[in-house]
């Protein structure tokens, strides 16, 4: 019998890993389903973010700068240490303004998602939105297709390329990961600001499409282990804090109170007063790095994106979405190849890691593999942000009387803190070492 919907593939999830998948295999010819839950791509997504790896978007889409949904090119990064009271900040501007570096920009994800899938779905792929996908089709050991929820929604397809998010259902059908531990999860909060660009512009001293990253560590979560970040658009600020999921859970921690927290702190506030919230959002992120990764293939299955834990946190490292367009060009590669061969066995789609490889995706997070827990230490995410401010306020404080050696005054706080040479030394060797020194 005659199967009616059969495809060469068929992608679960339309954001940027499925999408590019989509796009890169459909450009190739083959005849590829593009399934999403929402009711867009898009649909479901956080809405503000930072896109780094511009140069893989100009590769894969010539001129992209021209009509994809851009907010502002990163022209300026800072990493604040928070007190309650305070902020020390490390702040980098470059001032190649006209031509706009490889440092990122924002985007506000419904809308370049969107645009994402619209050029899979040009290049010749079949969006299919509002399709919650529940299950795999097997048959001989093999993943020969999907179930949905649609009336006659079984589609097959001789490779499935699961990019269905943090929770990914299929790669746990699949058996090629478990449950993800707490440890390894956060929460990320987020909020947009709507804010008249005159305004925001003059606040954040910005021209034309210059944008800023501020990200922050300290008492912006209180106890909780995580960060916080502020990322400038057009016309709005996207704000938030993310969170370690076991550390949430055993502070017995707020969310909602803490963004407060990060909006209320006095040097924060200042930069969204005038502001109204126009969204509010919340979205699981897989922050465990390298030592997550699941089994990423099996015989007609291939994992990417957010389902596979490709998210790098590394201290002043947070990127996932080009992590996901890496892979999802990759996916689509190992389908092509597979394709030709028509060979969609394990050891044929085992080609996944090598083009992974090439494009030194797995490399990035074997390198940075034991920052995740390093950033997460207490003395790194409390003790030390708050001895840096409150050094910093001791250095300039100018309300005459004689003045102290710096080395003095850091050897107060340390012992105001209860760090000793010896461990301020072993961060500092650790800190080095997980970032990639």
């Amino acid at each position: 019998m005659r199967r009616k919907e059969h495809f060469d593939a068929v992608v679960v999830g339309a954001g940027p890993a499925g999408s590019t998948a989509a796009l890169v295999m459909a450009r190739a010819g083959l005849r590829v389903a593009l399934l999403e839950r929402g009711e867009y791509p898009g649909a479901k997504n956080v809405s503000g973010a930072v896109l780094y790896g511009t140069s893989f978007l100009e590769r894969l889409l010539p001129g992209f700068r021209l009509s994809a949904p851009v907010e502002r090119y990163i022209t300026r990064r800072s990493i604040g240490f928070m007190s309650e009271s305070a902020l020390f900040s490390l702040d980098y501007k470059s001032s190649s303004a006209d031509v706009p570096p490889n440092y990122g920009f924002t985007v506000l994800r419904p809308q370049f998602d969107r645009w994402l899938a619209q050029r899979a779905v040009e290049a010749g792929a079949l969006l299919v939105p509002k399709t919650v996908v529940d299950g795999l089709i097997r048959e001989k050991g093999a993943v020969k297709g999907v179930r949905s929820r649609r009336e006659k929604g079984e589609l097959y397809a001789d490779v499935v390329v699961a990019a269905d998010g943090v929770n990914s259902f299929l790669a746990r059908e699949a058996g090629l990961r478990g449950e993800f531990s707490l440890q390894e999860m956060t929460l990320g909060i987020k909020e947009v600001i709507a804010l008249d660009r005159q305004l925001l512009e003059e606040r954040f001293q910005i021209n034309g499409n210059e944008g800023v990253a501020y990200e922050f560590l300290g008492s912006v979560t209180g106890n909780v282990c995580g960060g916080g970040f502020l990322y400038t658009n057009r016309e709005s600020l996207s704000i938030g804090i993310i969170f370690q999921l076991s550390s949430l859970l055993r502070e017995r921690a707020r969310p909602y109170e803490l963004l407060d927290g990060l909006k209320n702190h006095p040097s924060i506030l200042p930069l969204i007063r005038g502001g109204s919230v126009k969204e509010y959002s919340a979205h699981m992120i897989p922050e465990g790095g390298w030592k997550m990764f699941p089994k990423l293939y099996a015989p007609g299955l291939l994992v990417a994106g957010d389902a596979a834990g490709m998210v790098l946190a590394a201290g002043c490292y947070l990127q996932g979405i080009n992590y996901a367009m890496v892979a999802g060009e990759a996916a689509a590669r190992t389908v092509i190849a597979a394709a030709k061969d028509r060979d969609f066995s394990a050891l044929s789609l085992a080609r996944y890691e090598t083009f992974l490889r090439e494009q030194k995706l797995i490399q990035d997070f074997q390198r940075f593999q034991k920052a995740p827990e390093f950033f997460l230490n207490q003395r790194i995410q409390n003790v030390y942000p708050a001895m840096i401010c409150r050094l910093a306020e001791q250095v300039f404080h100018a309300a005459g009387g004689p003045k102290e050696k710096i080395r003095d005054l850091a050897a107060a706080g340390m012992r105001e803190a209860g760090v000793s040479w010896f461990q301020l030394l072993k961060d500092l060797i650790e800190g080095g070492r997980s970032i990639g020194w």
